[in-house]
């Protein structure tokens, strides 16, 4: 039997995690945003000194047009992919939407098993966690054993439901083939990274990484170039100045390509065996039915196309036959 799941979207004024009248996901975290911004501006000092530093003093060679045609796209793309990484709603249910009206409109049968979280008063989706930055409850995909069922479905009997309600029971994994999931909270991104914005969060690393190799290997040519013509002619700023900013950029390029290629290397590796960065943190046997592993990279990227590398692209794939939200 279907299930309404569909009113789990329905926002009733809801602004949680909300901004500009609820019209744009936002986490009011400071720290989140200072990391934000901080990613911002470490994308514009490697534009800067790319393009004012190495690039700009030989506009005129193919070398430099051609780098920075290369750098522009780059840069462009890893922005505009931190951007939808962080105004995207992973995937949210309501705060308090754990009502008699709203089981109900949902379709329930007597006898069946739901879940609600007792710290935000969600209707709490399997494999479920309580993110403590979002103050909202997160999904994973791990189905309950029959006590833990047993248990959560009598916490929200007694918290939610009057006692001449009817009793509620229902396993909400076994009505969805494909399962929306939460992998982790980044603060880089200010935002938790869900089934509706891990692509956009594996193209910002990848991206990033991209930009942090391409960015060491311009700095580290520049400055053998000025050191081989003994800094004649190469560049418009003094050589004390051009070494300070080469060297931060050489230190800033290798630290995030090291740590944006392990970051993409992860997501990578838990797309393809279908658990979430937390269930492999916590070595959790999968107990759910796992999918193909190219079902599993279509669930997040669509169907293979070029649109798989643009974050203006929003991933469609069949096998999200279902949505199945969770809170975070």
């Amino acid at each position: 039997m279907d299930y309404d799941y569909q009113f789990l979207h329905v926002k009733k004024e809801d602004f949680h995690n909300r901004c500009c009248g609820g019209r744009i996901w936002c986490i009011k975290d400071i720290c989140g945003i200072i990391c934000a911004i901080l990613t911002w501006l470490l994308i514009f000092y490697a534009e800067f000194v790319v393009m004012s530093v190495i690039l700009i003093p030989n506009s005129y060679s193919f070398y430099s047009i051609l780098n920075t045609v290369i750098f522009q796209c780059l840069a462009f793309l890893a922005f505009t992919s931190h951007l939808k990484t962080m105004f995207t709603d992973p995937g949210a249910v309501p705060k308090g939407n754990a009502t008699k009206e709203m089981i109900r409109q949902m379709g329930f049968r007597e006898g069946q098993v739901i879940f609600k979280c007792p710290k935000c008063c969600s209707i709490k989706p399997d494999r479920a966690h309580h993110c403590s930055v979002c103050q909202r409850e997160g999904q994973h995909q791990h189905g309950p054993t029959n006590e833990q069922t047993s248990d959560k479905a009598m916490q929200l009997l007694e918290k939610s439901l009057p006692k001449t309600d009817l009793t509620f029971t229902l396993h909400l994994t076994s009505a969805f083939e494909v399962c929306e999931k939460m992998d982790h909270h980044c603060p880089w991104v200010n935002n938790c990274v869900g089934e509706n914005n891990q692509k956009y969060f594996v193209l910002f690393t990848f991206y990033i990484a991209t930009i942090s190799i391409h960015s060491l290997f311009l700095a580290v040519n520049q400055m053998l170039t000025c050191v081989r013509h003994e800094w004649r002619d190469c560049t418009t700023y003094t050589p004390p100045s051009t070494v300070v900013l080469l060297l931060f950029l050489i230190f800033e390029a290798l630290l995030f390509a090291i740590f944006t290629l392990v970051m993409l290397a992860t997501q990578v590796q838990a797309i393809w065996n279908d658990k979430t960065g937390i269930e492999q943190l916590k070595k959790e046997e999968a107990t759910w039915a796992k999918k193909s592993r190219w079902k599993s990279i279509q669930a997040v990227f669509g169907r293979f196309s070029i649109l798989w590398f643009s974050p203006f692209a929003k991933p469609t794939s069949s096998y999200k036959t279902q949505h199945y939200f969770y809170s975070v």
